[in-house]
């Protein structure tokens, strides 16, 4: 069933936006930062980062501690800290709705989970014996604690969910989202993604992947999607999260619609666990189902929010992939590459990188993509550097794409609504 032959009781519109990030603790600063080509990399300052090759990695602008009591804090991982802020964000958005809990749906994604408490708790079993053991390390760390937690702040009855699908989790919970409120569980859902895992194992891990920049001396420069120099990908820590209704439910209620989910496609390489389709076979058909579920022609799409890691296998690979389904015409479309300022938040990537593609969208501003200075020349794409881009006047639709570790592939088409 595409978009084009959806009634309004089946179309399914954002209403609210929430974001912690390593731009800002909130949208609006997060936004303008992006907007801006303010990078959110900065050297680490632990102790323990001189024992690695990695030294840098884009850490939340705002701690979460500054939002939330104290006990929220003490009885949630970080990354649950994270997901709270977030979405208490984007519920008093949505204008916080007096909704039936039965008929309101949690989708919270992760890559990783409550991995800082499964670390912190080893170390204090080894170190101090099992009596000191946190009490509820179970319920923060298990990876449906930040969804769960969110839920019972909100009441939430029709379904609290998790999906774990690596650095493309909130994307598809995004779609998960959609499936839920146009199969009639939910009249309204709130949907997103979240991830904290900087830590010296994460990041040593990454780094034994040779997955992560080690561009210690120049951390705002690190990041560098489809440019020649890239070495990796630097890591994040944040929250992205939407409130999602019908377009019906949401004029009902008078409230502020800022885009539509208009299509999903989600797809898997079955290539590598790690490793990209070298074509991006997987991304391809992803993006191809997106426009077909949205009913859109592939020059309708006027921007994509590109997955654009940084790394030199994936970006090409997602260029590819581009090119393939939207052509290789310079100028059409142009594309983002967003995580060159924000870093790669794993889980949150997806849903924070929907957010942006929703405010370009309605802010007909393609975000910039900083540190292309040589661009790879494999890579055949209009992107946007520098300096923001207007988009064309009149209806807009663009592309959302995440991918993950394991061949995951997810890619989003949203649509401009008129209010």
């Amino acid at each position: 069933m595409t978009t084009t032959s959806l009634t309004d009781s089946q179309r399914v519109v954002v209403t609210g936006l929430g974001a912690t990030t390593p731009l800002g603790g909130d949208v609006p600063s997060t936004w303008q930062a992006l907007l801006a080509g303010k990078s959110g990399v900065a050297v680490l300052t632990q102790d323990w980062v001189e024992s690695l090759p990695v030294h840098i990695a884009a850490s939340a602008a705002v701690d979460p501690s500054e939002t939330l009591e104290r006990v929220e804090v003490k009885r949630n991982d970080r990354s649950g800290q994270f997901a709270l802020v977030a979405s208490r964000e984007a519920w008093a958005d949505a204008g916080s709705p007096d909704i039936d809990g039965d008929r309101l749906g949690v989708v919270i994604a992760t890559g990783i989970g409550g991995v800082l408490t499964t670390l912190a708790n080893y170390d204090l079993l080894r170190e101090k014996g099992a009596r000191r053991v946190h009490p509820l390390a179970v319920p923060m760390l298990m990876p449906n604690s930040a969804a769960a937690h969110v839920g019972l702040d909100l009441g939430a009855r029709a379904g609290v969910h998790t999906p774990v699908s690596a650095c493309a989790s909130g994307a598809e919970a995004v779609s998960y989202a959609v499936d839920m409120i146009r199969g009639g569980r939910a009249d309204i859902v709130v949907a997103g993604g979240t991830e904290a895992a900087i830590h010296p194992l994460n990041m040593a891990a990454f780094a034994q992947m040779q997955a992560l920049s080690t561009r210690n001396d120049e951390p705002e420069r690190a990041s560098r999607p489809y440019d020649k120099g890239r070495d990796g990908f630097v890591l994040g820590e944040g929250a992205g999260v939407l409130v999602l209704e019908t377009l019906e439910h949401a004029r009902a209620r008078g409230a502020t619609v800022y885009a539509e989910i208009a299509g999903a496609g989600i797809t898997s390489d079955a290539h590598h666990i790690a490793a990209p389709d070298p074509v991006g076979r997987g991304a391809t058909r992803a993006m191809q189902f997106a426009l077909k579920a949205a009913g859109l022609a592939p020059e309708q799409i006027a921007h994509i929010n590109a997955h654009a890691t940084s790394t030199p296998t994936g970006d090409v690979a997602e260029a590819k992939a581009i090119a393939g389904v939207l052509g290789d015409a310079v100028g059409t479309p142009c594309v983002s590459a967003t995580k060159s300022m924000t870093g790669h938040l794993l889980g949150a990537a997806g849903a924070i990188e929907t957010i942006f593609t929703v405010l370009a969208l309605r802010e007909r501003t393609a975000p910039p993509s900083v540190n292309l200075d040589d661009p790879d020349d494999e890579v055949r794409l209009d992107v946007v550097r520098g300096e923001p881009r207007r988009l064309p006047d009149g209806p807009l639709a663009a592309l959302n794409n995440s991918f993950g570790f394991g061949g995951h592939n997810v890619a989003l088409a949203v649509r401009s609504v008129d209010q």
